[in-house]
């Protein structure tokens, strides 16, 4: 029989060389490492400095831009701040909201194709997990719910002009449906809570509106043509410009969503201003109004754009007494008037608005 003794002591003796050499190899691996990263950096810092630099400002421009973008929606209610019956509360709508009120008007989502297209999935979360919380919190405090939709509902229309009966259009799955299609279940989940939780609702089919404290560049028409009008460039036009729009003005629209949540109508209900004009129109009044010598350029057609918006408000005529009031051109020019001042300010602050461009077409099959 072999003593237990020396086999024990052989094997820690291997077991400390081996202990040994793991250690070793693990510091050399560590020095290499070091002197790696050492290199590197020294690489780095002798050759890429420019290229840190960049990176930086790349990752800080957006930030300067929200910075200005909040700025700017703090100026377009500093007028009402101090009043007793106002209260700014700032909360996403993807969230919960816990408050005691009245009558809610559910807005909240972006509205401009290059601002909803940039966030599809959070534009979807606005129209959906937001209207749901709107809807969740007028069912605990019985409160009347107002949703915002959109003409968008009625996507690129076959029949025209639109009535609220009419179904629509709309590509399910184009760079303009996460905006459609999230405005078409935030109806749906309007009428849902109706009918199964007795909830109070309106729905409001808005239509393309303008006016004072617009985003300036948020890449609507309106907002476009003003801009490059006032800056001397050119009037950006996506398409042949033979597509119809009908703008009404700020204050109409706020008169119609008023007298819509005040009444008895829950249906839904077109608020917009029938006068219909193409976009290359458009165009030229505005260069007339601005006294731009600025050129119109054509570009190509965006995706999924509708052709014709023309909106039948018979509805809105005989159930809520409710027409537009202001002339397009009188409302065009409290606009321009106002963009003015703001590119002033915006240049005293160094800072200059440029449009957003639109999404071009690509060419691919239509799914309807």
């Amino acid at each position: 029989m072999v003593s237990k003794g020396p086999l024990l002591r052989l094997l820690t003796a291997i077991n400390r060389r081996r202990m040994k050499l793991l250690m070793g190899l693990a510091f050399v691996a560590y020095v290499a490492s070091v002197w790696g990263n050492f290199v590197n950096m020294r690489t780095l810092q002798e050759n890429g400095d420019q290229k840190v630099e960049s990176k930086i400002e790349e990752a800080v421009a957006p930030l300067r831009e929200k910075i200005k973008d909040l700025e700017k929606r703090k100026r377009n209610v500093e007028h009402w701040i101090g009043h007793e019956n106002f209260e700014l509360i700032n909360h996403d709508v993807v969230e919960p909201l816990y408050i005691e009120v009245d009558q809610i008007y559910h807005l909240a989502s972006p509205a401009s194709p290059p601002n909803y297209m940039y966030n599809p999935i959070k534009t979807l979360k606005t129209n959906t997990i937001g209207t749901l919380n709107m809807l969740g919190l007028a069912k605990r405090v019985g409160a009347r719910l107002l949703l915002a939709s959109t003409s968008e509902v009625y996507g690129d229309p076959e029949v025209h002009p639109q009535n609220e009966d009419y179904w629509g259009h709309v590509n399910p799955i184009g760079p303009r449906a996460c905006y459609d299609e999230g405005k078409r279940v935030a109806e749906t989940m309007c009428y849902a809570y109706m009918k199964q939780e007795g909830v109070e609702v309106r729905v409001a089919r808005i239509f393309n509106t303008f006016g004072p404290r617009m985003h300036m560049n948020d890449g609507r028409v309106v907002s476009n043509f003003i801009l490059q009008a006032l800056q001397g460039e050119p009037l950006t036009v996506y398409g042949p410009g033979t597509q119809t729009r009908a703008f009404q003005y700020v204050s109409d629209l706020v008169n119609g969503l008023v007298a819509l949540m005040n009444s008895n109508v829950s249906s839904p209900v077109n608020l917009g201003n029938p006068e219909e004009h193409t976009i290359l129109e458009f165009a030229q009044l505005i260069k007339k109004l601005v006294g731009s010598g600025s050129e119109i350029q054509f570009l190509s057609e965006a995706q999924d754009d509708p052709q014709k918006r023309k909106p039948d408000i018979r509805k809105a005529k005989l159930l809520l007494g409710w027409e537009p009031v202001v002339p397009l051109e009188e409302g065009l020019n409290k606009a321009i008037h106002y963009f003015r001042k703001e590119l002033e300010y915006q240049a005293n602050n160094q800072y200059i608005p440029k449009p957003k461009p639109a999404r071009m077409k690509k060419g691919r099959t239509r799914h309807n």
